[in-house]
C-alpha cells in the first residue's frame, strides 16, 4: 500500500488477518517504482507478478505467466495482454481495438525480431534474480515499466508476451485524461532512451538496435509531421518556392492505400485476438477513427515530451491516481 487515502490499507489488512496476503503500508506516496521494489525485496519467491490496484486478472492468467519462466532459464519478464474495460465512450471503444490489434500486433511483431519495447506496466511477472542483477526499478522514470524491459534485455534477459494472461483494465475516458497518460508514457520514452542511447551505441547492446530504431523513427516522424504541416499552413499564406508544393489535402490513391493497409491490419489483429474475447468484431467500426484522433495525440505529445524531458527538472515519479472512465466492479463479458 504505497501511501492509499482511500480504503485500501483496510481492505489489505482484512485480507492479511485471514492469512491470505501479507500486507506492507508505506506512509506516504513514493511512487509505483518505490513501492514494487518494497514487494520485491519482501517476497519470499522467484517469480513475481505485478499488476494495477483496479487491475483484474483472469482466473489462469498467473499459470500462463508462470510456465515461460520454467520453460525459459533467460526468460526476466513476461507481459500480459491487456483488454480494456470502459467501453461507454467513443475513446473507450477506440482504445478497446487499440489493444486489440495495436498493441498486441505490435508486441507479437517485436517478439519475431526478438526485443520487446515494454511490458505492459498493468500486468507483467518477473524473474527475481533478474531484477536484482538490474537494480529493481527506477524510482526517477514516469514510466517504470519501459525503463525496467529496456535494462533487463540489456543485460540479455528475454522478455516475452503471453496472449493467453488476460488482464482487465481501467482506461481514460475524457480527453483530458488521455493526454496525460499518453503524455507521461511519450515523456517516459524520452526519459529511458536519452538515459541509454550512448551505451546503446555500443556494438554489444546491437541486439537492442531494433528497439532503439523504432522509437527514434517514431519521434523523427512526429517532428516530420510538426514541419509537414507548418509548411501547408504557411504556404496557404505566402508563396515560398522551397516549401512542399501539395495542391490537395486530402490523399488520392496512395493515401487510400494505406488507409485500406491500415484496416486490413485492424481486421487480422482483431481475429486473431477474438480468440481471448468474443465479440470484438462489433469495435471494428470505431477502429477505423483511430489514426485520426490517436496518431495526431501520439504526434502532440512527442512534440511536448522532448522539450520537456530534455530541459524540465527531474524528480521522483510519484503516482496519482488517474481518470480510469466509469469505475467497474466486475470484468467485462
Amino acid at each position: 500500500n504505497d501511501g492509499s487515502t482511500d480504503d485500501t490499507a483496510a481492505i489489505m489488512d482484512r485480507y492479511a488477518e485471514r492469512g491470505a496476503i501479507r500486507a506492507i503500508h508505506l506512509a506516504t506516496n513514493q511512487g509505483k517504482a518505490a513501492a514494487m521494489r518494497v514487494g520485491a525485496l519482501a517476497a519470499r519467491h522467484e517469480i513475481l507478478v505485478c499488476i494495477d490496484g483496479d487491475a483484474v486478472l483472469e482466473a489462469h492468467a498467473v499459470h500462463w505467466l508462470a510456465r515461460h519462466f520454467v520453460d525459459g532459464p533467460r526468460v526476466g519478464a513476461v507481459t500480459g495482454n491487456p483488454r480494456v474495460r470502459t467501453r461507454s465512450t467513443l475513446i473507450g471503444k477506440i482504445q478497446v481495438g487499440e489493444f486489440s490489434s495495436i498493441i498486441g500486433l505490435i508486441k507479437r511483431a517485436q517478439r519475431i525480431y526478438g526485443r520487446v519495447f515494454t511490458v505492459s506496466g498493468v500486468v507483467a511477472a518477473f524473474r527475481r534474480s533478474a531484477l536484482e542483477r538490474v537494480g529493481f526499478w527506477d524510482l526517477d522514470k514516469l514510466t517504470d515499466d519501459i525503463d525496467i524491459s529496456w535494462r533487463l534485455q540489456m543485460d540479455h534477459w528475454s522478455i516475452r508476451f503471453e496472449s493467453n494472461a488476460l488482464c482487465w483494465i481501467l482506461m481514460p475516458e475524457t480527453l483530458k485524461g488521455l493526454w496525460r497518460q499518453r503524455l507521461r508514457w511519450a515523456q517516459g520514452g524520452v526519459e529511458v532512451t536519452l538515459e541509454h542511447f550512448a551505451d546503446l551505441m555500443r556494438w554489444r547492446r546491437r541486439h537492442m538496435w531494433p528497439v532503439l530504431a523504432e522509437f527514434c523513427i517514431s519521434v523523427v516522424w512526429s517532428y516530420t509531421m510538426l514541419f509537414l504541416g507548418a509548411s501547408l499552413l504557411l504556404g496557404q499564406l505566402v508563396d515560398i518556392p522551397a516549401l512542399p508544393d501539395v495542391r490537395e489535402w486530402l490523399p488520392s490513391w496512395g493515401g487510400a492505400f494505406i488507409g485500406l493497409t491500415c484496416l486490413l491490419q485492424f481486421a487480422v489483429s482483431l481475429a486473431i485476438d477474438s480468440r481471448y474475447e468474443k465479440g470484438l468484431g462489433r469495435f471494428y467500426y470505431w477502429i477505423i477513427w483511430y489514426p485520426v484522433l490517436y496518431w495526431l495525440l501520439s504526434v502532440m505529445t512527442t512534440l511536448v515530451a522532448v522539450p520537456r524531458t530534455l530541459f524540465g527538472r527531474r524528480r521522483r515519479a510519484t503516482w496519482v491516481s488517474p481518470d480510469r472512465g466509469e469505475q467497474f466492479h466486475a470484468p467485462a463479458e
